[in-house]
């Protein structure tokens, strides 16, 4: 799949942005400190890069930008936020929005502050700002149509080579993460993650990114007589397309050797919303759309995935119970933390050293984190900052699905289609697991989301010819 990207002022920081990309899940989803302080140092020289050139006159930020703005204020409050929740406070000031958080710093006598961790939330400020500027980044780089398949191809290569890697480690017996053996989750596929949760929840997107990338290269009306339709067919099943429906087989392989029960659920359940919104939305079904969507759902579902051991997936699901799983009891006990700050929140990063004070001792390990965003970003961030949250993914999400039903250019359709079904799998797949706080997820997230601004934006341009 060859990909011609424009020979603009910027290229250089685009190529860049993708190689950011591409590395973030390398390094065990950048979820170790010295990772995550490359992704955040990487993407504060991107966005200074980008400003010197805007500030030269040489690039300008695009429709996307400006079309985004409610969401971008948005998640500026949510980083607003998030440093308030970190500074000292009159005590008369945190006593109202934080009661119990009063009491605790007065026992420890502590300075005052809506954080019971202020390191913690610190650092989980400046989080917040790396993918917020994820997220502009790529509403001011990906400008032109290339660049938008440029970074489809990219998106779809990356979950292409975890998937390859995490299967042959698999069914190789060779067990090995990001360089280092395997310690935890042998026999099922985690590509270069910890957690195959993590992959899986990671391959969801790709999978979305990339079955968006096939519908825009869909025809749109009917074959006139059978040689021309034999004529697709064999174009499809030889050329670009033959190449990205194998890419996607390769991911679902991947996505069911990682016996994760969400994770699979998350996929096929936002597949067939996803699609089912599509085949609504183009008011005229076509027999290029129909087989396509039942190629997905029973060529992968039934072949690919009983080859591979689908079984074993349904057995797992079949064999959860309460008395196998703890993650309820932590769901539950964190609960707790929610009504005891439920406005302000404990501060944000601060679950892990305010949960063992939450813990009853029924649990046997130790967790970091909830296995449920919602109640982990609720706990740290309060429902204040939990809402905001919502509001920023709402706003995009509602831009994706206008783009799906009004407007009329199949790159954009696919680009919405990404948005509405990535997003999708990953909040189904959030009730159960936590990958919102594996740094490589969250911001292949916040560029699922900015695909869904750039589907409704005005229409993109070509790049210039002289490429």
């Amino acid at each position: 799949m060859k990909v011609q990207v424009s020979s603009s002022s910027d290229a250089l920081l685009f190529y860049a942005f993708l190689a950011l990309l591409v590395w973030l899940p390398l390094p065990l989803g950048s979820n170790r400190w010295w990772s995550l302080a490359v992704f955040e140092l990487c993407t504060l020289a991107l966005a200074l890069g980008w400003l010197v050139q805007y500030l030269r006159g040489r690039v300008v930020p695009g429709p996307a930008l400006a079309g985004a703005w409610p969401a971008l204020a948005i998640l500026l409050g949510v980083l607003a936020w998030v440093a308030f929740q970190s500074v000292a406070l009159p005590v008369s000031v945190v006593d109202s929005l934080s009661p119990v958080a009063a009491e605790i710093h007065a026992w420890a006598g502590s300075h005052s502050s809506l954080s019971l961790n202020t390191s913690a939330t610190r650092s989980a400020a400046l989080e917040t700002l790396t993918l917020i500027l994820v997220f502009a980044l790529c509403l001011v780089l990906v400008n032109t149509r290339e660049r938008l398949r440029a970074l489809s191809v990219v998106l779809i290569v990356s979950g292409v080579f975890q998937a390859a890697y995490g299967s042959v480690m698999t069914l190789s017996g060779l067990e090995y993460g990001f360089l280092v053996e395997k310690e935890a989750y042998r026999g099922v596929a985690t590509g270069t993650f910890v957690n195959r949760n993590h992959l899986a929840g990671y391959l969801e997107m790709c999978l979305a990114v990339g079955i968006g990338l096939l519908l825009s290269d869909l025809a749109r009306d009917r074959a006139p007589n059978w040689r021309a339709s034999m004529r697709r067919f064999l174009q499809s099943l030889l050329g670009r397309k033959g190449l990205l429906r194998l890419s996607l087989a390769l991911m679902v392989i991947a996505l069911v050797l990682t016996r994760s029960r969400m994770g699979n659920t998350a996929f096929f359940a936002s597949l067939a919303i996803t699609g089912l919104l599509f085949l609504v939305a183009r008011k005229r079904l076509t027999r290029s759309s129909l087989v396509f969507f039942a190629s997905l759902l029973v060529i992968d579902l039934l072949i690919v995935g009983n080859f591979f051991g689908v079984e074993k997936v349904v057995q797992r699901l079949q064999e959860t119970s309460a008395s196998t799983e703890h993650r309820d009891e932590v769901v539950q006990e964190s609960l707790q933390i929610v009504a005891d700050f439920p406005l302000a929140g404990t501060g944000a990063g601060s679950y892990y050293s305010t949960y063992p004070g939450y813990a009853s001792g029924v649990v046997p390990q130790v967790y970091d984190h909830t296995h449920n965003d919602y109640v982990e970003f609720a706990s740290e961030f309060g429902l204040a900052g939990l809402s905001l949250l919502a509001g920023a993914v709402l706003y995009c999400l509602y831009l994706a699905l206008q783009a799906l039903f009004r407007r009329r250019d199949p790159m954009m359709h696919g680009c919405a289609f990404a948005c509405v079904m990535g997003t999708g799998a990953l909040l189904i797949h959030s009730a159960t697991d936590f990958n919102l706080q594996i740094p490589a997820n969250a911001g292949l997230f916040m560029v699922v989301l900015a695909l869904g601004v750039i589907s409704a934006s005005a229409q993109i341009q070509r790049a210039p010819s002289s490429a």
